[in-house]
């Protein structure tokens, strides 16, 4: 699989493909990501070509020193500025109760405080995790993030 193809996908099949996967391990390193707002419509892969060369190309996460969690920089701005941080740990999805990495960005980001992120790994061999945004309790977008091998 590649990030690529999961902009073709409908919001009933990217929910079917979170809720079947597993959270697995909290991610380490630079990934590159892919917005994906309208999905299965013909705007999915123009609108992530923009918000990717404009707004967003991913995150970078960092292990906490007590190996509990970790801390993520998002990559914003045609320069990849890192920027926004937040708490990575694990917890209960809102889509569907099981669990899930959370991306918290409540106590770190003045800007973000009402952003919760949740991701699962959905392709290990790839190294691929798919995740959805909340705005409070409403959710907003998906989004996708591929590490390097």
């Amino acid at each position: 699989m590649q990030l690529k193809d999961l902009l073709g996908k409908s919001q009933i099949e990217l929910d079917e493909i979170f809720s079947r996967n597993p959270a697995g391990p909290i991610p380490q390193g630079n990934a590159q990501g892919e917005a994906i707002v309208w999905p299965g419509t013909m705007w999915s892969r123009l609108v992530a070509k923009m918000v990717h060369e404009l707004a967003w190309q991913g995150k970078v996460f960092t292990p906490n020193p007590d190996g509990n969690g970790a801390t993520l920089e998002n990559k914003l701005g045609p320069a990849g500025v890192h920027a926004i941080v937040a708490r990575v740990y694990y917890t209960k999805s809102w889509l569907d109760g099981k669990d899930c990495i959370v991306l918290d960005y409540s106590k770190t980001s003045l800007l973000a405080r009402k952003i919760r992120d949740e991701i699962r790994l959905i392709d290990a061999a790839n190294r691929i995790y798919l995740g959805k945004v909340w705005w409070g309790k409403t959710r907003l977008v998906d989004f996708a993030l591929q590490f390097p091998a």
